[in-house]
């Protein structure tokens, strides 16, 4: 397979100011030299904890921030879903409207019937759905463009267990379904362990571990991965 992101030493530095000149002085490095590939196909998990720079990640990947410095090879089209889905939508569109404004979305009933929502939903607006159905909708319109790529930032963590465990198996079924590559950003261990192939750990921008996600969880190599899993006792890793 070949690769459909490469990023190389990549770094986003933030100035801190201070003065009535707002002089700099100083940089909060937010991602500071990361490196790592995706392959086409493949389920990418970046874990971390607030903080540690994966959304800033997910962003410059996305085309929503600038890297300061470092390469970006994409071989695809990039979709992303957000984890708040009523903060992604526009509150006075209705569903077909929101749809109709991605180029080349094609038919939204589609759409819809890909994310297991049924026509009715074109007429309504976001406030009329639960949150797992307005999270449906976004993914729905992040398909529409036909990405490549699809960034999941955070997408499940504002969501129930249930209703977390349904967008997750919709997730995984699209990537089939598409052939899509996925790059999950969570902080959530949980997840990773059921649908990525390989992990990458961040902390304090940098990577401190990366490789196989059933071998980084089941025998972490940093100390930093140790206290992730050592925080969340109900991941049963022995089980991975």
């Amino acid at each position: 397979m070949d690769d459909i992101l490469t990023v190389k030493d990549l770094r986003v530095w933030f100035p801190v100011k201070k003065g009535i000149f707002s002089r700099t002085v100083g940089h909060v490095k937010a991602v500071d030299g990361v490196s790592f590939t995706l392959k086409r196909g493949e389920t990418l998990g970046v874990v971390g904890e607030s903080g540690s720079g994966k959304s800033t990640l997910a962003r410059v990947v996305a085309g929503l921030q600038k890297p300061t410095s470092g390469e970006l090879r994409i071989g695809g089209r990039v979709g992303m879903v957000f984890q708040d889905p009523l903060g992604s939508l526009n509150p006075r569109m209705t569903v077909a409207a929101s749809l109709a404004e991605i180029p080349g979305a094609g038919d939204p009933r589609r759409l819809l019937e890909m994310v297991g929502l049924d026509d009715s939903a074109l007429d309504k607006y976001p406030h009329e759905f639960s949150g797992g159905q307005r999270q449906r909708i976004c993914i729905a319109q992040a398909i529409a463009a036909k990405p490549e790529l699809l960034i999941c930032d955070e997408a499940v963590s504002a969501l129930d267990i249930q209703i977390r465990a349904q967008i997750l198996d919709l997730l995984m079924d699209l990537k089939g379904r598409l052939g899509l590559s996925l790059m999950f950003i969570t902080h959530d261990l949980g997840v990773v362990q059921h649908v990525t192939e390989r992990l990458i750990v961040m902390y304090h921008g940098v990577v401190a571990e990366e490789g196989d996600c059933r071998k980084i969880l089941s025998a972490p190599q940093s100390d930093y991965t140790r206290n992730l899993i050592a925080a969340v006792p109900r991941i049963a890793v022995q089980n991975v």
